[in-house]
């Protein structure tokens, strides 16, 4: 199936979703072995989100991937642009994102895929989101790629020193080693407060890779692709969701 886009309703309004989901077999549908909410780089809901989506529906899961910068008008952003992707986060709260990743699982759940068969996966600033979200909402599992937020508050809520161990659902980190944003002994001290969660949790950090170690788009100036990193996350994610996501 190619990638659609769709109007998802939110309790802010509507918003712009990309969605992918499994092709169907001999004009049957394909089995579907769960639901994964992407969560979008400070870049915006761009063109690689929908990528990711995609490449979540090959390995089987049905995707959706909300704008989360539908309430200041839905801006997408390059990888030159040094400034609009941070105005843009700063303006984003905790409270709306999660009601955007409610709304997501519960269009899922509307197409077949109960809440429970759901993960959240996020990518730098989603990653973050991905972290936030393990908590409160009732998902089978998470997964940040990079992020930040470990020791510093992010969208008005606590450092993620504070929130790891309260996680709900099994949650999956991987850093970059060399990334400014999450400092190594930051990444050692959040691995060491995710293990008091009551939920089986694991980071992994990539000696030598950057922030945007798992974007093969990005330049190499701006801490960009490590192949050899960026598809041991992919297969770490692929394998975190199928030990913890209900069939």
């Amino acid at each position: 199936m190619a990638i659609e886009t769709f109007v998802l309703a939110t309790a802010s309004g509507p918003t712009m979703a990309a969605e992918a989901e499994p092709d169907e077999i001999d004009f049957e549908p394909a089995p579907v072995r769960g639901g994964v909410v992407v969560v979008h780089e400070e870049y915006g809901l761009t063109e690689r989100t929908s990528q990711i989506c995609q490449r979540f529906a090959d390995a089987g899961w049905h995707a959706v991937a909300p704008d989360l910068f539908h309430r200041i008008g839905s801006p997408v952003f390059g990888h030159a642009d040094e400034e609009g992707p941070s105005a843009a986060a700063a303006t984003l709260r905790g409270t709306d994102l999660l009601d955007d990743l409610d709304a997501a699982m519960k269009w899922l759940a509307d197409v077949g895929i109960a809440i429970n068969r759901c993960a959240v996966v996020g990518y730098g600033l989603g990653g973050a989101v991905a972290l936030l979200a393990a908590a409160p909402l009732p998902v089978a599992a998470a997964v940040s790629v990079c992020g930040d937020g470990i020791t510093e508050s992010r969208f008005g809520e606590h450092p993620q020193l504070l929130l790891a161990p309260r996680l709900l659902a099994p949650w999956l980190g991987l850093y970059g080693g060399n990334d400014p944003a999450t400092p190594a002994v930051e990444v050692d001290a959040l691995r060491v407060a995710a293990a008091t969660a009551r939920v089986p949790t694991e980071v992994v950090s990539y000696p030598g890779a950057g922030h945007r170690f798992h974007d093969e788009q990005a330049p190499p100036e701006l801490d960009g692709y490590d192949e050899h990193a960026a598809r041991d996350a992919w297969a770490r994610t692929l394998a975190w969701l199928r030990a913890h996501v209900p069939a």
